[in-house]
């Protein structure tokens, strides 16, 4: 029988992408689904096709880097249902862009995410995994939480401290035996919008390059290659079996491999990658 089979499933950022994806996996499974974002066209979208699936979400637009605003949401989520028991911290955003070039403004909107929203996410869900008996909380990194890459300080920043965060709060829960459980998911190269949606949002302001451009369309049509309902069951396969860490796709177990063996010279290589690979933006 399913491990998620009954219970009830809190999905950030599920209005698209790999979030959208492990909503419908979740239910698929058997699990009742609370779905947030902050785009409520995608996630209006996410809602009919669950509904589609004959499941009924409860669903609310929602900001995580609004500290507020998440701890009225889980207090939403646990009145409707009585309880919850999963947590997928999953809503991030992305902005690329060297240090000396981006602006404040870039490091808050990311950090507030894709960090804080994790942070907020996680506290105010807390005491419900606990009460559950049985809570399991995921928070998703990414490939750049292993490896540091160049024009990506926010992003890399960001997801580095997803990963230091969750392990944290990890060994807290292992040291109070509480019953809850802690996974860090590490996505690769996974077919969202993330990339164009940080393009987007850059345009807005005004900030992009046509070199900042190629960048994106090379991560689209190069980089960024695994379905995201691909990436939904290896993490929802991972946390059935109770992993404390998910690596999504053969880059991200690359990239963790070589920085395990070469950590000194993982910068170097990152870099000689880098220029081979938009050589030619």
């Amino acid at each position: 029988m399913s491990k998620v089979r009954g219970k009830v499933a809190v999905v950030t950022g599920a209005g698209s992408g790999i979030g959208r994806e492990v909503a419908f996996e979740l239910a698929r499974r058997g699990a009742r689904v609370a779905v947030s974002d902050v785009d409520e066209a995608g996630l209006a979208d996410t809602v009919q096709r669950l509904a589609a699936m004959g499941v009924e979400a409860h669903s609310a637009r929602l900001d995580v880097s609004d500290r507020e605003a998440v701890e009225a949401y889980a207090a939403s989520v646990a009145a409707h249902f009585g309880a919850v028991h999963q947590v997928y911290n999953n809503a991030g955003i992305a902005a690329g862009g060297a240090l000396a070039d981006n602006d404040w403004e870039t490091y808050d909107k990311v950090l507030g995410v894709n960090l804080f929203g994790v942070i907020h996410g996680s506290k105010a869900f807390l005491p419900h995994l606990i009460a559950s008996g049985d809570g399991h909380l995921v928070n998703v990194s990414s490939l750049n939480g292993i490896m540091g890459q160049s024009r990506m300080t926010a992003y890399c920043a960001s997801k580095f401290g997803v990963r230091g965060f969750t392990e944290s709060l990890r060994a807290e829960m292992l040291l109070a035996g509480h019953p809850v459980r802690v996974t860090v998911v590490h996505p690769g190269g996974v077919r969202t919008n993330i990339a164009s949606s940080g393009l987007a949002d850059a345009r807005r302001r005004g900030e992009v390059t046509p070199e900042e451009e190629a960048r994106v369309r090379t991560y689209n049509e190069k980089l960024l290659k695994m379905p995201p309902q691909q990436a939904a069951r290896i993490i929802l396969d991972g946390v059935e079996a109770g992993k404390e860490r998910v690596l999504v796709g053969n880059d991200a177990k690359f990239v963790d491999l070589l920085v395990r063996l070469v950590p000194r010279l993982y910068p170097a290589l990152a870099a000689r990658f880098e220029r081979r690979r938009f050589s030619r933006m």
